[in-house]
């Protein structure tokens, strides 16, 4: 099985403990992690549109998806009830993104910055990409 791939702002600290709770949520290890600060990023993005992005990416079957997009499509993924807010798919992006987006601007200020990516423990290693 194919692994969907989510790339993260690796210095975000609300990113980052997403990311950790997302690795707790997925029984079905459907997900591998890279952050966007990465080699791999760098290398694999050629889409200058997706480059420029500091929004959560979810590449999925050789697709990319965006912001609350990548988000509830991530969430589809996850154990019974957290599935259930795909339901909000439904709803037109562009009236789904104005929040996502403020939540974005202000991660920042409200949840803090790293000076350099998070690291996964070793326990985890192998979810991650460089």
């Amino acid at each position: 099985m194919e692994k969907d791939l989510v790339f993260f702002d690796g210095v975000c600290n609300l990113c980052a403990s997403s990311v950790q709770w997302i690795i707790r949520h997925d029984k079905g290890n459907h997900f591998r992690f890279t952050s966007l600060q990465g080699v791999y990023a760098a290398q694999n993005i050629q889409d200058p549109v997706l480059r420029k992005t500091d929004s959560i990416i979810l590449q999925h079957k050789g697709k990319y998806f965006v912001k609350s997009t990548a988000v509830l499509m991530i969430a589809r993924k996850l154990r019974f009830p957290l599935n259930l807010l795909s339901v909000f798919l439904l709803i037109p992006s562009f009236l789904r993104n104005p929040v996502y987006d403020l939540i974005a601007r202000k991660r920042y200020n409200w949840f803090g910055k790293k000076e350099s990516c998070w690291l996964p423990d070793e326990n985890l290693k192998a979810k991650f990409i460089p």
